[in-house]
């Protein structure tokens, strides 16, 4: 998982993934799907699968399947926007610095075409936005976003602005326990 901007450290997420990378090629997807479905349930409920990775570029695909169908058989619109939504929200939350939380501000989805069969999401950010979010603790970033389906077309043309903002501090555990037992 190479950064192309050598100059900013990875954070908390990029970090845990990077961990994954010590599995076998073939078994990281799947290892991703589950790690990353286990900590935000309704992508593991749809079925996301997360097939690279890095930085600079997330991509991924959901199959067609019944449980992210419409009435007509194909991907349902809901599941379009969680597909790009998290693509683009993956790639921001690799590069937010560790002491700032990445939030969805805007979305914006036209839908063009019946998409056929599985789809699949491309978010990319550029150096300079890269570098724009390890500079500053508050800012926002416009995320573009490519979906296609199988037989290559994009259904839905989709743009999602993300802001991030510092978090709040984290309370170690014995600070929770002390306060416990204070109460």
């Amino acid at each position: 998982m190479a950064q192309t901007n050598s100059s900013s450290a990875p954070n908390r997420l990029a970090r845990t993934l990077r961990k994954l990378d010590r599995l076998p090629r073939f078994a990281r997807p799947w290892a991703r799907s589950k790690v990353l479905g286990h900590a935000v349930p309704f992508t593991g409920t749809a079925g996301l699968q997360y097939t690279l990775m890095t930085p600079a570029r997330v991509e991924i695909a959901v199959a067609n399947h019944r449980r992210v169908q419409n009435h007509i058989h194909g991907v349902h619109a809901a599941a379009m926007a969680l597909l790009a939504e998290t693509a683009t929200g993956m790639v921001v939350g690799m590069n937010v610095r560790d002491d700032c939380l990445p939030l969805a501000k805007q979305m914006h989805i036209d839908f063009k075409k019946r998409a056929v069969g599985a789809l699949r999401a491309v978010a990319v950010l550029s150096d300079a936005q890269r570098a724009d979010m390890q500079r500053s603790n508050k800012g926002e970033v416009t995320v573009q976003v490519q979906v296609s389906d199988e037989s290559g077309a994009a259904p839905i043309e989709c743009e999602f602005v993300w802001a991030w903002i510092p978090s709040a501090p984290r309370k170690k555990t014995n600070d929770i326990a002390r306060q416990t037992v204070a109460q």
